[in-house]
């Protein structure tokens, strides 16, 4: 979150800088100088400000963990989902901080062997949250090898955006995140979600797989048609 966000979510709540500063447990001056940008917006103040005045998650601080030697599991994946309030995983919520969807994206896709109903979800991660930072996503993949994974997911959003009109807000974002990942699609073979050790499975699903697949050199037979928040309407893509 930027000084200009929490400017922007103060003002637009109605709030003088006295009484933030007060919830906040800072001083008025060291508040105005956050929202300027000459002081450092500490991790606690940015959650507060995001539980305050109920923004989208996606303005939550990234704690860098991908890539750490911090473990990345299905369980902490499920559990991220499940607080972020994905369909069909509130029944597994456990009490716990949020995290931004986007590290939780890019933690998922790092992990070689992720039960399919997590695979699953990882699209909704992109369609269902406004204010997706997805330049710095789309650099952060590509660090990290991770490109033809998050540009075969991007390509599950869009379709889900074209079917279900609830999440069309990303729509423009999605097309140009996959321009971006377009010029650096990697040659190397992969796989998304369950990795598959079987030659004959392998071969199987290089000859099933979708288009979408098999352009981002992925072997799954994870379709848009899998998805349980697509929706049924359909629409040209540009």
């Amino acid at each position: 979150m930027s000084g200009a966000e929490l400017r922007k979510a103060r003002l637009s709540a109605d709030w003088t800088q006295k009484r933030l500063a007060s919830h906040l447990g800072v001083s008025q001056g060291y508040l105005s100088l956050m929202e300027i940008g000459k002081r450092r917006m500490p991790d606690r103040v940015a959650r507060r400000v995001t539980s305050l005045f109920q923004l989208p998650p996606t303005l939550l601080p990234t704690s860098g963990e991908v890539g750490s030697r911090v473990a990345v599991t299905e369980e902490r994946v499920e559990q991220d989902l499940a607080r972020l309030g994905y369909p069909g995983l509130a029944y597994r919520k456990k009490p716990g901080r949020r995290r931004n969807p986007v590290e939780l994206l890019l933690m998922a896709l790092s992990l070689e062997d992720l039960d399919p109903r997590l695979a699953e979800a990882l699209p909704w991660l992109l369609v269902n949250f406004e204010r997706v930072s997805f330049q710095d996503l789309v650099e952060k993949a590509k660090t990290k090898d991770l490109q033809n994974r998050l540009g075969f997911t991007v390509s599950l959003a869009e379709q889900v955006a074209a079917r279900n009109p609830d999440f069309v807000k990303n729509s423009k974002e999605l097309h140009q995140a996959k321009q971006m990942l377009e010029k650096s699609r990697l040659v190397l073979e992969g796989t998304y979600g369950r990795r598959e050790t079987s030659d004959r499975m392998r071969a199987w699903l290089r000859e099933n797989r979708s288009p979408e697949a098999k352009h981002w050199n992925l072997l799954t037979d994870l379709r848009v048609e899998h998805l349980p928040y697509a929706g049924t309407n359909t629409r040209t893509l540009d």
